[in-house]
C-alpha cells in the first residue's frame, strides 16, 4: 500500500485528489494539510511515501514546502500541483529545479467534478505508482550532491539527487570505460568484466527523448556541453504547452547552446537545441541539401504528444546510423519503439542508468530490450556526447560489450 499526504488549502482540491486516488486499492490517503507548516508536521508524524502539494498556499507556499521537505527527505516523492498558464509554469518549473520529483495540471474548463476526478486520476495515478512502484521511501537525511559548473552563460544549483537507494545496473547492462561504477548494494555481486569494442561512425545529430525528471537531467546535460557542438540536438520532453516554451527560455539562459522551442520550418543548425513544443510532435524532414523541422498534432503515441517515438523515427529516415541517442529519465516506455529503428539503421543508443534517474521507464524499457549500447549514469553523459561529437564526422566512440 503506497500511503500519500495530499497538500492543498482549498478544500475542494483536497477532496477531489482523494476521490481520485481512492479507485486505486494500492493507494491510501493517509491524511490532508490546507498549507506547508502543517505538512511538515504530519511528514514527520506519518511517513507518507509520497506528497502532492499545491504551490499557491497560505502561510506556508508550495516552493518553500518543498524546499523544506528536500532539507529534511531527500528522497521522498513529492508531486506538484500546476495550473497550465504562465504563471504556472514558472513555478512549477521552480519546483523541478528544487527538487519537485514530476507535477500534474489541475483540471482546466472542465465541465463536472466527475470530470475533474477522471482527469486528475489519469495524470496522477501512474505518476505515483512509477515514483514509489513497490518500494518504501526511506526519508533520509539531507543529501547535497554537487556537480561541475559546466560552460554555461549562468549558475545554478541542482535539484537534490532522487535517485533510489541501492539503484543498480540491469544484469546485462553495461557501462563505458570511463564510466565511474555505482557500489552495488550489500550482497550484490559486483558488475560483470566489460571489454570496449572500437565503434566506428561519424554523429552528425544527437537526439534525446525524457519524461519524469527530464527537465533538471537534460538541463544538467544541456548545461555541460560547450558552445562548439558540431551538431545539432533535437529533443523532446513530455511537457504541455507554454511550459515547453519556458523551459527552452530558461534553459538557454543559462546553457552555452543555443535552445529553442522548435517551430515548423526551421533549419536544424549545429550548436542549437530544438525542443518540441508541447501538443505538438517534432520531426525532422530532409529539404535539398538542408535538414528542417516539422510539428503535427497527430494522434498521441504512447498517450504522449510530443512523444519520442514519433522524433526518433524521423531521425532514423533523416540520419540513419550517423546519429547519437539518448533515453533520459522518465516514465513508461516512450522512446523504445523509435530506438529500435535507429539501431537497426546502425545509430548509437545510450540510456541513462538506473541509480541516477528518477523513474526508470524509458531507460529501463530501452536497456531491457538490449537496444542500449551503453549505459550511463546522468553525470557521465554530456561527457560521452562530447567525446562521441568530437572531430566532426571522423568521430569515433567505444561500444561496450561483455
Amino acid at each position: 500500500m503506497i500511503s500519500v499526504l495530499v497538500v492543498d488549502d482549498s478544500v475542494v482540491v483536497r477532496r477531489l485528489i482523494t476521490d481520485a486516488l481512492s479507485d486505486d486499492p494500492e493507494i491510501r490517503v493517509v491524511s490532508t494539510a490546507p498549507n506547508g507548516r502543517i505538512a511538515l508536521t504530519k511528514i514527520e508524524q506519518l511517513r507518507p511515501d509520497l506528497v502532492t502539494l499545491d504551490i499557491e498556499m497560505p502561510i506556508m507556499d508550495g516552493l518553500e514546502t518543498l524546499r523544506a521537505i528536500r532539507a529534511r527527505y531527500a528522497r521522498l516523492p513529492v508531486i506538484m500541483f500546476s495550473t497550465l498558464t504562465a504563471a504556472g509554469a514558472t513555478a512549477t518549473l521552480d519546483a523541478l529545479a528544487a527538487g519537485a520529483s514530476d507535477y500534474v495540471t489541475k483540471p482546466a474548463n472542465v465541465g463536472s467534478v466527475a470530470e475533474s476526478i477522471r482527469s486528475v486520476r489519469e495524470q496522477i495515478i501512474p505518476r505515483i505508482h512509477a515514483l514509489c512502484g513497490g518500494r518504501r521511501v526511506a526519508l533520509a537525511p539531507p543529501m547535497r550532491p554537487t556537480a561541475p559548473a559546466g560552460p554555461g552563460r549562468g549558475n545554478r544549483t541542482l535539484a537534490p539527487s532522487l535517485a533510489r537507494p541501492g539503484g543498480t545496473p540491469l544484469p546485462g547492462a553495461v557501462r563505458s570505460p570511463g564510466a565511474a561504477p555505482h557500489a552495488p548494494p550489500s550482497g550484490t555481486p559486483g558488475a560483470p568484466p566489460i571489454r570496449a569494442t572500437p565503434r566506428a561512425g561519424s554523429v552528425d545529430v544527437v537526439t534525446i527523448g525524457c519524461s519524469t525528471g527530464g527537465p533538471d537531467a537534460l538541463t544538467t546535460v544541456v548545461r555541460a556541453l560547450p558552445a562548439s557542438l558540431s551538431v545539432p540536438v533535437v529533443v523532446v520532453q513530455h511537457m504541455p504547452p507554454v511550459f515547453t516554451k519556458m523551459f527552452a527560455e530558461r534553459l538557454d539562459r543559462t546553457a552555452a547552446l543555443n535552445v529553442v522551442e522548435a517551430t515548423g520550418d526551421m533549419t536544424v543548425k549545429a550548436g542549437t537545441v530544438y525542443i518540441a513544443p508541447g501538443d505538438f510532435h517534432l520531426e525532422v524532414h530532409r529539404r535539398g541539401a538542408e535538414v528542417v523541422t516539422k510539428l503535427n498534432n497527430g494522434p498521441p503515441e504512447n498517450f504522449c504528444r510530443p512523444a519520442v517515438d514519433v522524433l526518433f523515427r524521423s531521425v532514423a529516415r533523416v540520419y540513419g546510423g550517423a546519429t547519437l541517442a539518448i533515453v533520459l529519465t522518465g516514465m513508461g516506455q516512450d522512446g523504445k519503439r523509435g530506438a529500435e529503428q535507429l539501431r537497426s539503421a546502425g545509430a548509437e543508443i545510450v540510456a541513462q542508468d538506473e541509480a541516477t534517474s528518477v523513474v526508470w521507464g524509458m531507460p529501463g524499457a530501452v536497456t531491457q530490450a538490449g537496444l542500449a549500447h551503453v549505459v550511463l549514469p546522468l553525470g557521465d553523459i554530456a561527457n560521452h556526447l562530447i567525446s562521441r561529437t568530437a572531430g566532426g564526422r571522423g568521430a569515433k566512440s567505444m561500444e561496450v560489450t561483455r
